[in-house]
């Protein structure tokens, strides 16, 4: 399975000069915990940062900033790790796995914003999986309970 087909198609965006509160609000309006952070180059979102409600908390509130006055640009993760939609599942959760984390955008081949794939969403994707394996066994003792002579 590619990574495009598994990924969320509905990424939440700002710009660089959105500030940390517009994007606070983005994350409570739509329900998630991160942003990704776009330049518009020929009508493509290039992803260029992300900013999480952990950065928010951990690096802005927790250090007392206000969050009305800095912008995203000031205070996103410059270094922005990314999936090619052709990429496979296993090979996108290598990458977040050697980088440490929990998200990455999903690009085209012209380096396009198409979705972001989550740590959350890969863990259901796995325990459906296993859940599935789980049952193999089961089901083999069943077709042979069915094969024996009565």
């Amino acid at each position: 399975m590619t990574v495009g087909k598994f990924c969320n198609r509905e990424v939440v965006v700002a710009k660089r000069g959105n500030t940390i509160l517009d994007v606070a609000k983005l994350m409570r309006q739509y329900h998630v915990g991160d942003v990704v952070i776009v330049d518009t180059i020929d009508d493509r979102n290039i992803p260029v940062g992300i900013i999480t409600d952990r950065d928010i908390v951990v690096e802005l509130l927790a250090t007392e900033v206000s969050l009305a006055e800095i912008a995203v640009g000031d205070a996103m993760s410059f270094e922005v790790v990314t999936a090619h939609e052709y990429a496979s599942i296993w090979d996108a959760l290598q990458t977040m796995r050697s980088h440490g984390i929990r998200r990455i955008p999903v690009v085209n081949d012209a380096g396009g914003l198409e979705g972001i794939l989550c740590a959350d969403d890969l863990l259901e994707l796995l325990a459906d999986e296993l859940s599935t394996l789980a049952g193999i066994p089961g089901r083999q003792c069943q077709g042979e309970k069915e094969k024996r002579p009565a």
